[in-house]
């Protein structure tokens, strides 16, 4: 069996703690079965190589889409190429869309319309496609709208990954039998804490998001007020005796971000980045508390009970606070410089019960998580 993981990476943290989460439990419920990765340049060759992984051959340039011709290769030419270790669409017999945040308003129609067709002739030709879960939408254009109501019915199941995503597919779905709603799935993996960090309990991480200040955001406040705000938070925190660690979670936009706040305080502070993603997750759990503009920092955080302070450039943050129980913690783009000060020690009062909902939620769905890995498994195995 043929597994491709769609959708993750190796430069965006969380992208690679997904692909972490699915491979082990791709070697936990089907060790026999082979991974597919497409190739890219966020997903080199050596990256994938050490994951034992094949690569999917892409029929795709643009707006044209000949992948519906690897059906037409013969099987032992496919046989031969996969010998090279490369895959056709053909050769697929399950897809796991791992995505995170990838169809909706705030990307390209043509991705839509490549997934469209892609939906359709997997179901064709017999391919299991599975939406783990993820946020979707909104969907505004009526392409993407047709592609919803012409295409996702022909998936196996869609994992809507927060309500609002759910409503964004079930308004032009309808009630179908494969839309369901389950919480983001890297809560369950265990990180790893590195043997260089030393003394999390007194630091707090610093995660920015260079699409807080980018074109993706339609948040003109966040644009503006972004910069000054983690500034100001960083001040703070070194004024309550903690130190404050800057960490790079995605590539060269996040470390620009990193070095310009980094440069308010003469390049004194510490920047981390961290190639192995569950490190990642260990170093988050190992602090005090993080400040975050990455939705799996932020996961990675309140999965493992950690305080989070959190910033949002799209819905999926909104849902996440509110699913554990700690809206009043994302941070308001508008807010004044006492706001922010009162809101950062709140964080830290005792006597406040934001860690208590915040412990009573990891481990509501962390649980919730398993019930949605074993009916993956029940579609697969049908």
């Amino acid at each position: 069996m043929n597994i491709e993981i769609k959708g993750v990476q190796f430069v965006n943290k969380g992208a690679e703690l997904m692909l972490a989460a699915v491979v082990a439990r791709i070697k936990e419920y089907w060790p026999d079965a082979e991974i597919v990765l497409e190739g890219n340049p966020l997903s080199p060759y050596k990256e994938r190589a050490l994951l034992g992984a094949y690569q999917k051959l892409s029929l795709r340039k643009n707006v044209i889409d000949f992948n519906l011709l690897s059906y037409y290769l013969p099987k032992a030419v496919r046989n031969y190429l996969k010998k090279w270790g490369v895959v056709t669409e053909a050769d697929i017999d399950v897809v796991l869309d791992a995505a995170g945040f990838a169809y909706g308003d705030q990307w390209g129609a043509l991705k839509m319309k490549h997934l469209g067709g892609e939906l359709k002739r997997y179901k064709k030709h017999g391919c299991k496609y599975i939406f783990l879960p993820q946020a979707l939408g909104p969907f505004s254009r009526i392409s993407d709208q047709k592609v919803i109501k012409e295409a996702f019915p022909q998936t196996s199941l869609i994992c809507a990954r927060e309500i609002d995503s759910y409503n964004h597919v079930q308004t032009f779905l309808g009630e179908a039998n494969n839309l369901v709603q389950f919480p983001d799935f890297t809560n369950a993996v265990k990180g790893i804490v590195p043997s260089y960090w030393k003394n999390g309990q007194q630091k707090v991480c610093f995660i920015p998001n260079s699409n807080m200040v980018g074109v993706k955001n339609p948040n003109e406040s966040w644009k503006k007020n972004y910069i000054n705000i983690m500034t100001l938070l960083i001040k703070q925190v070194t004024e309550l005796g903690l130190k404050p660690v800057l960490l790079n979670h995605e590539g060269e936009g996040d470390k620009e971000i990193c070095n310009t706040l980094n440069r308010y305080f003469d390049n004194q502070l510490e920047l981390i980045e961290e190639s192995d993603p569950l490190k990642v997750k260990g170093i988050i759990g190992d602090s005090k508390a993080i400040v975050c503009s990455r939705f799996h920092g932020c996961v990675s955080a309140l999965s493992q009970g950690i305080l989070n302070l959190g910033t949002s450039w799209s819905h999926k943050y909104e849902q996440l606070f509110s699913e554990y129980g700690v809206s009043n913690l994302l941070i308001d783009p508008n807010a004044s410089e006492q706001e922010l000060v009162t809101l950062l020690n709140s964080l830290f009062d005792p006597k406040q019960p934001h860690l208590t909902f915040i412990k009573e939620n990891a481990e509501k769905y962390k649980k919730i998580t398993e019930n949605m890995w074993s009916q993956v498994v029940d579609v697969v195995n049908s």
